[in-house]
């Protein structure tokens, strides 16, 4: 037992082989064999030898950093995941160097993008050289942000600048014009990409995105989505395809998804303690009556679940009108939700645009006369605005609520205290920006830097 070395249930790892001066790996003698995460995977073959090509992320937080390597393949497995799902992984065989001992390894690679480590160490490279405590964590010397920036100084020296690319459908829409500004602004490469003339491949080993008739897409740092709702469901596969490959999606397709769906939404602020105006949702037109009652009676607003930029939001001024309509719309089967009616708001809101976590800015909209929509698509006038803390906390309770890096949150003010409207998961620019003088397109590029640990 003397001749072992205790180590933490976390540890640092380097690999000359595959110029990975350093990657935290999970230490876990539950698991067999070890792994690395590897993204864009592809067979070459060397003098009549099959190798792999592929690269890795070796920082959890920083997807700007990619290595691309290369390494004999020692073995082809079928390796059962944590979920029991097997599936058939490529081995290599490589030197690994841990605090002071350096040896050989079999690795498997793996997708470990969703894992917490990019590395999992497994008990056949622990046998007779280390004991674990699980208790503890890093027990050899630990690499701070200091340490690993001199490690991968020269992988930050070749980045200029990161490649962004905006997934939209309109390149001359003010929002996506103003983000790709914004980013050559700030050095970066940015590039548009039309969401219908994107597709994919579907392959376990060499996953693809292709643009325009066979442009091969694999590189690319972040992803921001202007996802207009007709293309929702095309354009979030499209998203999960970008972050299967390991490109960073500043909201990620679940979010968006989530966003859109009006009912669950309203049903996770409810449940999350958010405030919201009283809402109602009923299949049967036996059920109108009393659907009518439960949000306090007419005038009331009825919205339709795909409903945006105020569109399909209607105003039912007496309770027989808000029958009517209510049941028309029941009879085509067209799904809607039924809101009280907030009329000390006087035909206001207040649109509050969080980044990160932060409110970065806010402007007032009001309707035009005649008109209870305070959208600026619906001919709403904007200023800029002053918020409360209440109506801060509530903007930036909603947008964690959904997991949105950047969201456009509505809020109107009643008797009961702010309100939550909705959360927009592609918020416009025009409007803000105008109403503000700030330069939210730049905050949302500095985001996706702080995000990438970009650093120029």
């Amino acid at each position: 037992m003397d001749n072992y070395i205790v180590i933490g249930s976390e540890e640092w790892c380097s690999f000359d082989g595959l110029n990975i001066p350093a990657i935290k790996a999970r230490v876990d003698s539950g698991a067999k064999t070890s792994s690395l995460q590897a993204n864009n995977i592809k067979l070459i073959y060397k003098n009549s030898e099959e190798w792999v090509r592929f690269e890795v992320n070796p920082l959890q937080e920083n997807r700007s950093i990619s290595i691309k390597c290369e390494a004999k393949i020692f073995a082809k497995r079928s390796v059962k995941s944590s979920m029991g799902i097997s599936e058939e992984r490529i081995v290599i065989r490589t030197p690994v160097t841990i605090g002071e001992d350096t040896f050989e390894i079999e690795l498997t690679l793996a997708n470990r993008d969703s894992m917490e480590f990019r590395m999992l160490l497994g008990r056949e490279a622990l046998q007779n050289r280390y004991l674990v405590n699980p208790s503890e964590g890093c027990m050899l010397p630990e690499y701070d942000q200091d340490a690993l920036d001199e490690k991968y100084s020269e992988y930050l020296k070749k980045r200029a600048g990161l490649k962004i690319a905006v997934l939209a459908s309109n390149p001359e829409l003010y929002s996506n014009k103003r983000i790709i500004e914004a980013g050559r602004a700030r050095g970066h490469e940015m590039v548009f990409l039309n969401v219908q003339q994107t597709y994919m491949k579907f392959d376990a080993k060499e996953p693809q995105i292709r643009y325009r008739g066979g442009n091969v897409i694999d590189e690319y740092d972040a992803i921001i989505p202007r996802i207009k709702p007709s293309v929702t469901f095309y354009a979030c596969a499209l998203l999960r395809q970008f972050d299967a490959m390991g490109t960073y999606c500043f909201n990620s397709a679940d979010s968006i998804t989530q966003s859109r769906d009006k009912l669950f939404a309203t049903q996770l602020f409810a449940k999350n303690d958010i405030h919201i105006p009283i809402t109602g949702f009923a299949n049967s037109p036996l059920d109108t009556k009393d659907l009518i009652k439960m949000v306090n009676g007419a005038p009331l607003i009825i919205k339709l679940l795909e409903s945006t930029q105020g569109k399909g939001v209607v105003i039912a001024e007496t309770n027989k009108a808000a029958e009517s309509v209510i049941n028309a719309f029941k009879s085509v089967k067209t799904n809607i939700l039924v809101q009280e009616f907030i009329k000390e708001a006087n035909g206001q809101d207040i649109r509050c645009f969080v980044i990160n976590g932060k409110v970065v800015a806010a402007m007032q909209r009001q309707a035009e006369k005649g008109e209870f929509r305070a959208n600026v698509h619906q001919g709403g006038s904007v200023s800029k605005a002053k918020i409360t803390a209440d109506e801060r906390k509530l903007a930036i309770k909603a947008t964690k609520i959904l997991n949105l890096p950047v969201a456009g949150v509505d809020i109107i003010r009643s008797n009961k205290g702010p309100l939550l409207l909705e959360v927009n998961s592609s918020p416009g620019l025009e409007g803000i920006e105008n109403a503000t003088g700030l330069d939210i397109a730049n905050k949302m590029i500095m985001a996706v830097e702080d995000k990438l640990k970009f650093k120029r």
